[in-house]
């Protein structure tokens, strides 16, 4: 036990329940679930029937991003025993700057790779219809909500329990798995994301201890991979530009889109563990609770 352990004054049973990880990870999944169901409610009730879809599929993102933000911020942040801010608003514009860019250059040299293989062409134009949904709901949404619940709460008290490399495990599965139902899905392309996309998104927040660069990351993948006429997730969508994607499962996904290819699986996989191993030289990892035998964590 540690000195500063051992003149701690002790807390009662009922602080130690609350504070545990995993008592702030379920309460913190918990706000995230009623605020998903408030923004659900208000648009069944008021957006659908009063906007167009295009219109309130915007409204209800933004909506949700600006609750999920003010929730954040009054109540999950002070939870569990360690408080910390995933949301800094000293890091929002260059980390979510920096990760946008990264992550449209990373799905870019996957396209490249693909086209260099042959199963990429571009065909021509096309009439950019879903501009709505690439930008609203594959970028914004899913870069700040899944990242937000995946990394912001499920890692984070993960790591507390388990350290961080049971952490990142746990939860790289469970995000890769989260997408089993989409489109063109298959236990391939579940395992390529957990593993890929998993490792680079979880490597991001633990080298930067902030969500911006993951969100950016998260966000710009997915919107430029619409861009160039890629399925995003199994996801088809109507871009800039048209192009097919034709070829061996192992190249071209097998209609769930670069996602689920070697060549995502190389690039980003590569780039997280770069991410990782910067991490680990600064001091970034948290040991498992069961063997820090009392001391704080100290990875952030």
């Amino acid at each position: 036990m540690t000195e500063n352990a051992a003149t701690e004054p002790k807390r009662s049973i009922w602080l130690r329940i609350w504070e545990f990880p995993l008592t702030a990870m379920l309460f913190a999944i918990l706000v995230v679930i009623l605020c998903a169901g408030l923004v659900g409610v208000v648009q069944m009730q008021l957006l659908v029937p009063n906007l167009e879809p295009s219109v309130g599929m915007i409204v209800s993102t933004v909506l949700l991003v600006a609750l999920l933000t003010a929730a954040y911020k009054l109540v999950i942040r002070h939870l569990g025993g360690k408080k910390h801010d995933d949301l800094p608003l000293a890091g929002l514009a260059r980390e979510s700057g920096l990760g946008f860019a990264g992550g449209a250059a990373l799905i870019s040299v996957c396209v490249a790779l693909a086209a260099l293989f042959g199963v990429y062409r571009i065909q021509g134009g096309d009439n950019f219809a879903d501009w709505a949904q690439i930008i609203f709901v594959f970028g914004l949404y899913a870069g700040f909500f899944e990242e937000l619940l995946m990394r912001g709460i499920v890692f984070r008290w993960f790591e507390e329990m388990t350290g961080t490399w049971i952490a990142l495990a746990v939860s790289s599965l469970l995000f890769g798995f989260g997408h089993a139902w989409n489109d063109n899905a298959t236990v391939v392309s579940s395992m390529a994301i957990a593993i890929e996309a998993g490792i680079l998104l979880g490597a991001a927040y633990i080298l930067t201890r902030s969500l911006w660069l993951a969100i950016g990351l998260h966000a710009g993948w997915n919107v430029v991979q619409a861009l160039w006429d890629v399925p995003v997730s199994g996801n088809p969508t109507s871009g800039p530009i048209a192009a097919t994607l034709e070829g061996p499962a192992l190249l071209a996904g097998g209609g769930f889109g670069l996602e689920a290819t070697i060549f995502a699986l190389v690039v980003a996989t590569s780039a997280g563990i770069w991410m990782l191993v910067k991490a680990s030289k600064a001091g970034k990892i948290v040991r498992p609770m069961w063997s820090r035998k009392g001391e704080p964590i100290t990875a952030y």
